[in-house]
């Protein structure tokens, strides 16, 4: 039992470093990078796509890096923005860690990018465990999925810069309870942010777009008490759907070039910040 938690803080130990690199070569660079972490059918896509279309018509300079376990379609989709975007298939690993996303941004990140979101694999547990060199981490959650979900997943929601919550079209229709969803924010994160959008209706748009750029420009995001308290929460080491990593990652730039490379993740993911 040692040996595997000692194995786990080196694993952790070794991310933060490489996302502790990577945030300050991006920095350098003027490129600030947005973390969207949500459960699979949260809504991020479509907010993001909205975001990104907002981005391009007024000339803000963005990308887009978004990571699944399959199929394309959420690139295919994002690119219609005209951002330049990038599929990361992970082939069953559960998150993104920051070696890996530093290596699919070689090469590919164009070098004006002021703004670079990135859309996790859909899941509150892994993912929120890990640090990407983000310098501001968004915790979404739809109103279908109840108003305890930040009491559920305190890691995803405690280590959240801000915290959005969508699909607040149908919030009356299904009984959402905004004012208990957002004690249970404050609960698990005292001081955070709670916006609230609706992709469908356009209420709230450009409210994360414009979170970002604050931040680009300077304006400290929120800081959670439980970064400072805890610096390496880990709900979940890792988890594989199926037995080996093996990536697969697909470039849709804005005339939909597709460039199609292999290789494999290490056998053990690289843990968190």
């Amino acid at each position: 039992m040692c040996r595997v938690v000692d194995l786990r803080q080196a694993v952790l130990a070794k991310n933060d470093r490489c996302a502790h690199d990577l945030r300050a070569d991006l920095a350098g660079r003027g490129t600030v990078v947005i973390n969207l972490l949500s459960s699979p059918g949260s809504g991020k896509t479509a907010l993001l796509e909205q975001e990104l279309l907002l981005a391009v018509a007024r000339g803000v300079p963005v990308a887009a890096l978004t990571a699944d376990l399959a199929t394309e379609n959420d690139a295919l989709r994002l690119a219609r923005s005209g951002a330049p975007v990038k599929q990361v298939l992970t082939d069953g690993l559960c998150h993104l860690e920051a070696g890996m996303l530093s290596g699919h941004l070689e090469g590919w990140l164009p070098p004006q990018t002021r703004l670079l979101f990135v859309e996790n694999v859909g899941n509150l547990v892994c993912p929120a465990s890990y640090d990407l060199g983000e310098s501001l981490r968004v915790a979404l959650a739809s109103v279908t999925e109840g108003e305890d979900k930040p009491l559920k997943y305190p890691t995803a929601f405690g280590l959240a810069n801000l915290v959005l919550v969508t699909k607040t079209d149908i919030a009356e229709a299904v009984g959402f309870d905004e004012a208990l969803f957002r004690r249970n924010v404050q609960q698990v994160n005292p001081g955070a942010p709670v916006l609230l959008t609706s992709a469908r209706t356009g209420a709230g748009a450009g409210a994360l777009l414009d979170a970002a750029l604050a931040v680009a420009d300077g304006t400290a995001a929120h800081a959670p008490v439980m970064a400072r308290q805890h610096p390496h929460p880990h709900e979940h080491p890792h988890d594989h759907e199926q037995g080996h990593g093996h990536d697969h990652n697909h470039d849709h730039n804005q005339g939909h070039d597709h460039d199609h490379e292999h290789r494999h993740a290490s056998a053990v993911p690289r843990p968190h910040a």
